[in-house]
């Protein structure tokens, strides 16, 4: 049995795992920023990749009218800052992305491990979003969740 089987799942009414990790600035962000609002943490397998530019870009997209409906929006992968500093600016997005090379923060939310992927059971990122209330608990975990047509989805399942 390998160290990542077993992986963590974090359920509704969980504490959300406190994080503090440097942005595509470099500027550290931690969870408890956003005590008292609503934040969507999703976590994403890399920067520049097909997958992740559209979710990344549909965040930025529907950026506005989630602040509007009280919720900040963060995206954690395991690049390097610099690598988000890119990504960033390439495809000019407006969301928040979190550094967590070490992948602490990835696996305190179960969002690294065994997956399956075309057929093959492989390590990595899971693709996953969690809603954390305004107390810092988990009010939605989804794992294994699609890069495309996700947030239209979040969006209705939230009622946005």
């Amino acid at each position: 049995m390998s160290e990542t089987t077993g992986n963590v799942r974090l359920q509704p009414g969980d504490p959300a795992p406190p994080f503090t990790l440097p942005d595509a600035d470099g500027t550290p962000v931690s969870l408890a920023d956003f005590q008292g609002r609503k934040v969507i943490v999703y976590f994403y397998p890399a920067a520049m990749t097909p997958g992740c530019t559209k979710q990344a870009c549909d965040f930025s997209e529907n950026l506005a009218d989630l602040a509007d409906a009280g919720y900040a929006v963060v995206g954690i992968s395991p690049d390097k800052p610099e690598k988000l500093a890119k990504f960033r600016d390439a495809e000019n997005l407006s969301v928040t992305l979190l550094s967590d090379p070490d992948k602490q923060v990835l696996r305190a939310y179960g969002a690294y491990g065994e997956k399956r992927l075309y057929g093959k059971t492989t390590v990595g990122v899971i693709r996953s979003t969690f809603v954390v209330d305004e107390d810092g608990r988990i009010e939605r975990a989804l794992y294994n969740v699609k890069a495309t047509g996700h947030v239209a989805k979040l969006r209705k399942d939230l009622g946005i």
